[in-house]
């Protein structure tokens, strides 16, 4: 094939000069040295891979002499001989080699042989693995993953010490060739869930990785635009990702995202969180009822109330404080849905503002926003005191994702009531059933499981804090 080395020593660095546009770009560097009678040339990234060991390699292989070279006839043979670096790869074709320099790698080509060498001394430049900020623990480890496949891969194998731990490597993108890695227990994991997720990425025909995970997950999931519910879940903490893949999760880790995406993910696995496990059985029991409460407060406490504060005679004696004592010429309607977007656009601006402002920006806008709106008749005290505690409610568990699709189906059924009264309530509950019970997982799994198809056993374990035995792990 065209695309394979040739014994042609010059042929092979011409077009690999060329292909690598070695004269445009300052930091792929081109070596050339002399031993043993014969041309070398080194290939590799500056800053992305170990200088150490690169001059280790350069050293070795200038100390050739004639006389230790004879006999040895095919590559494979001198890399076992004379490249002293563990990973240390033949490769044959051209696109492969340039690929393996791209990413890191130290390529070397040598005189009289029509493969090429590819030492994997890869070192990306990477921040320390601290906890991260959304996914924060009480007690329990207070590391986290980064933005290195390689780093994130070792702190799971420090966690799991079985050799059923298997780490599936994958190259997406055509241009960006982003590392993509699937880790799985492979005694525990269901091979047709394996199958599937792993055709689906062999299949993905895509330039790059732009945006991470993100990108990857778009390529992976059935086409549900208007679904707002999430597909997986993510988290950036080892221990969590470590726990997923003994309960038979798949893991899948993005080079350049520090979050792991949990496969698969149903409503219900997003009542757990961590902290749930570094209590004990009873405590971390009482934090899921809570937060499965709060799910559903945030979801149907404000349509609730705006049902009833249209239909005064719903309101029984004992629930009359809730009625709006001064209200204003603003429609309810109006001012609910102006409170929403007000509560998004602090949302956003403190994501622009400086961590040194950020509680400063919370506090003075809450107060702004809040006080003087409705002492200037804009807002009503009760809208603004409902709409505060489901603001704040929403972190009481940590999916961003989920959390704006609670949002959307909230302000889903404030519109439905609008319009159609009692009756559009009962037809955004019926919408958001509808929605779960259509929601595919990215393996195809119904998104409801395991409640339908039901597993007892396996929705216990996720609406409890179950202990931790040799049967529960």
């Amino acid at each position: 094939m065209a695309d394979n080395f040739t014994s042609d020593f010059t042929k092979n660095i011409e077009m690999t000069d060329d292909s690598l546009r070695l004269n445009c770009s300052y930091d792929i560097i081109g070596r050339n040295i002399r031993a043993a009678d014969k041309k070398i040339r080194i290939y590799f990234i500056d800053g992305l891979c170990k200088d150490d060991m690169a001059e280790k390699i350069t050293s070795f292989l200038m100390k050739l002499t004639p006389d230790k070279l004879a006999g040895i006839t095919d590559a494979r043979t001198f890399a076992d001989t004379f490249i002293p670096y563990a990973e240390t790869d033949i490769i044959s074709g051209r696109n492969q080699f340039i690929g393996r320099v791209l990413s890191g790698s130290i390529g070397i080509i040598i005189e009289g042989f029509s493969e090429a060498f590819a030492a994997d001394a890869r070192t990306y430049p990477v921040r320390s693995v601290n906890e991260p900020e959304n996914d924060r623990v009480l007690r329990g480890a207070h590391d986290g993953f980064i933005e290195s496949v390689l780093f994130n891969t070792a702190l799971i194998r420090r966690r799991i010490r079985d050799v059923n731990l298997t780490m599936q490597a994958h190259s997406i993108g055509k241009r960006s060739q982003t590392d993509v890695v699937v880790c799985y227990m492979n005694n525990r994991v269901n091979p047709k869930m394996l199958n599937k997720l792993n055709e689906k990425l062999n299949s993905i025909d895509i330039d790059a990785l732009t945006m991470g995970q993100e990108s990857l997950l778009e390529c992976l999931v059935p086409k549900q635009r208007l679904n707002p519910f999430p597909k997986v879940r993510y988290t950036e903490r080892p221990d969590a990702a470590a726990a997923s893949i003994l309960e038979g999760s798949i893991l899948i880790l993005t080079d350049n995202s520090p979050a792991a995406m949990i496969i698969p993910s149903g409503i219900f696995d997003f009542l757990q969180d961590t902290n749930d496990f570094y209590m004990s059985p009873v405590v971390g029991s009482y934090m899921r009822i809570m937060r499965m409460f709060i799910f559903a407060l945030t979801l149907l406490m404000i349509p609730i109330w705006y049902l009833l504060i249209r239909n005064p005679g719903y309101i029984p004696e004992w629930l009359s404080f809730i009625k709006i004592e001064e209200p204003n010429s603003v429609p309810v309607f109006a001012q609910l849905l102006i409170v929403e977007v007000v509560i998004d656009t602090m949302k956003l601006a403190s994501i622009n503002t400086p961590s040194a402002l950020t509680n400063s920006f919370g506090v003075i806008g809450a107060l702004v926003l809040g006080e003087f709106a409705v002492s200037a008749g804009w807002f009503v005290a009760e809208i603004v005191l409902y709409m505060a505690f489901v603001a704040m409610s929403n972190f009481a568990q940590p999916s961003f994702e989920l959390g704006y699709a609670f949002k959307m189906l909230r302000v889903m059924f404030i519109v439905m009531i609008w319009l159609f009264n009692f009756y559009g309530f009962i037809a955004g509950i019926a919408i958001i059933i509808a929605m779960l019970s259509s929601v595919k997982t990215v393996t195809g799994q119904c998104y409801l499981y395991p409640l339908i198809p039901f597993n007892g056993k396996a929705l216990l374990s996720l609406l409890l804090r179950l202990p931790i035995n040799d049967k529960n792990c």
